[in-house]
């Protein structure tokens, strides 16, 4: 079992950066792939990135494409989100999660979720 602990996120004006940590607990998570998604009040679940157990193979959502980064620490058992030139549009509750197959866009393939931590975007 995984459990997952988000942090990093807060209030930042447009064009500011941010890096979100999720920190991971259990023997086990350098098998998992790691995966973040948000929420924007009002909407679905969006994919924003995902990152291999490696390390090796990252992906991104369009809208996000260019501006953040996946990382992670097996060592330390942390999931970085590195995102840079934020916009209100990014405002949203971010979500670590960890799929014990595969790097997915989807989320209903991960099986386990953190807290979330939320990010506000100014303009």
């Amino acid at each position: 079992q995984v459990q997952l602990v988000e942090s990093g996120g807060g209030l930042v004006q447009a064009g500011g950066s941010l890096r979100l940590s999720c920190a991971a607990s259990g023997r086990t998570f350098s098998s998992y792939a790691m995966g973040w998604f948000r929420q924007a009040p009002g909407k679905e679940r969006e994919f924003v990135a995902a990152i291999n157990w490696s390390g090796g193979i990252t992906y991104y959502g369009d809208s996000v494409k260019g501006r953040c980064t996946i990382s992670r620490d097996n060592a330390k058992k942390m999931v970085y989100l590195q995102m840079n030139s934020l916009k209100p549009e990014d405002t949203a509750v971010y979500y670590c999660g960890a799929d014990r197959s595969r790097a997915s866009t989807l989320q209903y393939e991960y099986d386990y979720w953190g807290q979330g931590t939320r990010v506000t975007v100014s303009s």
